[in-house]
């Protein structure tokens, strides 16, 4: 029997949120992969959650295959079928172990893999399992660019119902056969990859727009007509009053009286267009058009007066399972704007946290955003923002506003998306005008047109930018100099890794 997900007329929202989230949802899925397109907070993930019967909906039905895995976005815990997966030697397990490149130790040593390695490693477990439907929650962040190719290698194989949730265009394109938009409340599934079910949503949305202009400009006319008739008739009525003409003149009143007889039909006019303005009304209300939030922000700073930001002194860091990563001296400028970049597991993270505790006792200005964002930090960020004064707090919605998402639903929400935390973040700590950023991966979870605006926010900061990241156009666009992260060929077996500087585009030459 060919497995499919099939939901209709669902509704659901959280009792927190003053408005529904999906109201009257209906679509059918077939084997596929299928991407899932919103912005961060629309309810990408709660819809996979109730693909996967993890939530139940309030009205209508979900026929889903009983066979479902659901891989989260987040990389805080193994999965729980990992130890069995790393410990099975079948032809599947085995092939999917190779394919992924996921180590033998990787669930004795979870807490000191990249989430990269995390995020390969529920990839692999979930498709071992082989399950009908199968929902990704963005699958590919924190994945360097051989590691996305690895991944979507392995998706192409799987054969059930997929579901995708992604602001990676390249993985969206390379599997997707179909695209579901999120609108809240609306749902709407169009054919083809990315690249190509959006070029038919903005052709929707223009045709939409052109429909509802010219109802609009039919309902202008109709009610500018109804105006002039309804004044015609006020004058004709005034013309036709008997007030004022003497008892005795009955010739006077017999005109009047011919007159009204008429212009009896000039009620019936005004009625029949009172009654092609009520329909032209509400042909342009049922037009439904797509309202574009404004976007844009600035990311104010400050230029330290210091020679340097931090200084980092020669030293070798532990990265679990006997690795390590060895590092030169390190300084930073106040203006200096750096790429750290390496593979998945080399140490990104690990030196960007050492550099953090070096800053900390300083009392230097920063801003760091990690690589993730642990639930709990996620909802101490939220209740921080809830019991600022309420200048204050518009003033921080503001910022997420113009990053992209809806302030109502982020401060009406039980745990924010990830997405949704990242520019709470840079919302509540943007306007101390720091004198560097710290931003480990900041374009992980965010959607498109969030990355774009950071990106130009980014550009105009003054002061330092220390960003990890594998977007390669990003840090082209935002970065001078280079910090590279490679193996170091002459510790033997891949157990160390080297640091390096350099300028962007270089190799290897020093600053």
């Amino acid at each position: 029997m060919v497995p499919s997900l099939t939901v209709h007329n669902v509704s659901f929202g959280y009792e927190s949120a003053a408005a529904p989230l999906f109201v009257g949802v209906s679509f059918g899925l077939l084997p596929g992969w299928t991407g899932v397109i919103g912005a961060n907070g629309a309810g990408k993930t709660t819809l996979l959650r109730l693909a996967c019967r993890e939530l139940l909906p309030q009205r209508g039905t979900i026929r889903a295959p009983d066979h479902v895995v659901y891989c989260v976005q987040r990389t805080d815990d193994p999965p729980p079928e990992l130890g069995v997966f790393l410990a099975s030697w079948d032809g599947v397990s085995f092939g999917i172990r190779r394919d992924l490149e996921i180590g033998d130790d990787w669930l004795t040593r979870w807490d000191t893999l990249s989430h990269g390695e995390r995020k390969r490693a529920q990839i692999g477990v979930a498709l071992w399992q082989e399950p009908d439907l199968l929902a990704l929650d963005e699958p590919t962040n924190h994945l360097d660019l051989a590691a996305r190719r690895l991944v979507l290698r392995s998706l192409r194989t799987f054969r059930g119902v997929g579901l995708l949730v992604s602001h990676d265009r390249i993985l969206l394109d390379g599997l997707c056969e179909r695209c579901l938009f999120i609108e809240p409340p609306h749902v709407v599934v169009r054919p083809g990859n990315y690249t190509q079910a959006r070029a038919q949503r903005e052709l929707e949305a223009t045709s939409a727009h052109r429909a509802r202009r010219e109802a609009r400009e039919r309902r202008e006319r109709l009610e500018h007509e109804l105006h002039r008739r309804r004044e015609q008739e006020a004058k004709a009525h005034r013309a036709r009053s008997k007030r004022g003409i003497p008892r005795g003149d009955h010739d006077a009143k017999e005109k009047i009286d011919r007159a009204r007889l008429a212009d009896g039909g000039a009620g019936k006019r005004l009625r029949q267009i009172e009654g092609r303005l009520r329909r032209a009304a509400e042909e342009e209300a049922s037009i439904v058009t797509t309202r574009k939030r404004k976007l844009g922000v600035t990311a104010p700073g400050t230029v330290a007066s210091s020679d340097a930001l931090f200084l980092v002194t020669s030293c070798s860091l532990p990265l679990g399972g006997q690795r390590l990563l060895r590092i030169p001296d390190l300084a930073m400028g106040p203006t200096d704007r750096v790429a750290l970049v390496g593979p998945n597991g080399s140490g990104k993270s690990t030196l960007v946290r050492h550099i953090v505790s070096l800053l900390e006792p300083t009392g230097r200005r920063f801003v760091y955003m990690p690589q993730e964002i642990a639930a709990d930090r996620s909802q101490d960020l939220l209740d921080e923002a809830r019991s600022l004064s309420a200048t204050k707090l518009a003033e921080v919605m503001a910022y997420v506003s113009r990053l992209g998402s809806d302030p109502e639903r982020l401060l009406e929400s039980e745990l924010p998306s990830p997405g949704e935390v990242r520019k709470l973040l840079l919302g509540l700590r943007i306007a101390s005008r720091p004198e560097l950023l710290i931003l480990d991966e900041p374009t992980n979870h965010m959607d498109l047109p969030s990355i774009e605006c950071l990106e130009e926010a980014l550009a105009g900061f003054p002061g330092g930018l220390l960003l990890v990241s594998h977007d390669e156009a990003f840090l082209r666009r935002l970065t001078c100099f280079r910090w590279v992260i490679e193996r170091d060929a002459g510790a033997g077996a891949g157990r160390a890794f080297r640091l390096r500087q350099g300028g962007v585009g270089e190799e290897g030459r020093g600053r």
